[in-house]
């Protein structure tokens, strides 16, 4: 790679709840042990940025104060978010952004804040929050994090998940299923924030925008993960 690798938080100042900015971090360290040379854009409201032109793109939860301040931001960027999407981009988004990468959010006030529908699905505020330590069994392995939210997310039959849930509430109280996926965008309730305690799932999303970046199948040098896997081991024991 002649380039440095693009990582782009997106909402950096208002979507940044639960340590989200730790995301980025851990993406920037994985690569930059493995000697990848890396580049980090912050976009907030009304910055013009190229989705395509980055390799990963990362967002995070925040307030239903927050999620109407970017609201109408986001909404204006929906082709473009697409258009990455369908490109390949690798999009990871947390809690409030997932919500938003859905069809709607509709809160406990009855309030509506529209989405980009990249996912779905629809979200829908509930009186009882769900909160606390949550495992999740994915293609990836177990994933641990911690999750606090009043939204019930639901998906459309044939939208896939991230996971089912071994611990916790995950997308809803009821059907089981965590997060979404759509080719290289995911979504998911898990803060924590979730890769740094997850490393093998922050490799999968490297490896794949490495692939879409070089066309071939990327061999990562392997990494001293014992520190994070014990800190996960210690989130998973917990209630």
């Amino acid at each position: 790679m002649t380039a440095p690798f693009v990582v782009a938080h997106l909402y950096r100042r208002r979507m940044n709840i639960y340590g989200d900015t730790g995301n980025v971090t851990a993406l920037c360290r994985r690569l930059e042990w493995r000697g990848v040379a890396v580049r980090v854009v912050s976009i907030d409201e009304g910055d013009r940025f190229e989705f395509e032109e980055a390799d990963i793109v990362v967002a995070g939860g925040g307030e239903d104060s927050s999620q109407l301040a970017i609201a109408d931001d986001l909404v204006s960027r929906s082709e473009a978010v697409h258009r990455a999407v369908r490109a390949g981009v690798v999009f990871l988004t947390v809690c409030g952004t997932y919500q938003l990468f859905g069809r709607r959010f509709v809160t406990t006030d009855g309030s509506e804040i529209p989405g980009i529908a990249v996912f779905a699905a629809d979200t829908i505020g509930g009186g009882r929050r769900m909160i606390g330590n949550v495992v999740v069994d994915s293609p990836w392995g177990s994933l641990v994090g911690f999750e606090n939210h009043s939204g019930r997310t639901r998906l459309d039959p044939g939208q896939a998940s991230l996971g089912r849930v071994r611990r916790g509430f995950g997308n809803d109280d009821t059907s089981g299923f965590e997060g979404a996926v759509v080719g290289n965008c995911f979504g998911t309730y898990l803060h924590g924030s979730v890769l740094p305690k997850n490393p093998g799932f922050a490799d999968e999303l490297i490896r794949r925008a490495l692939r879409r970046r070089t066309g071939t199948d990327p061999d990562l040098a392997p990494l001293d993960d014992a520190v994070e896997e014990r800190a996960a081991a210690v989130a998973a024991s917990r209630p």
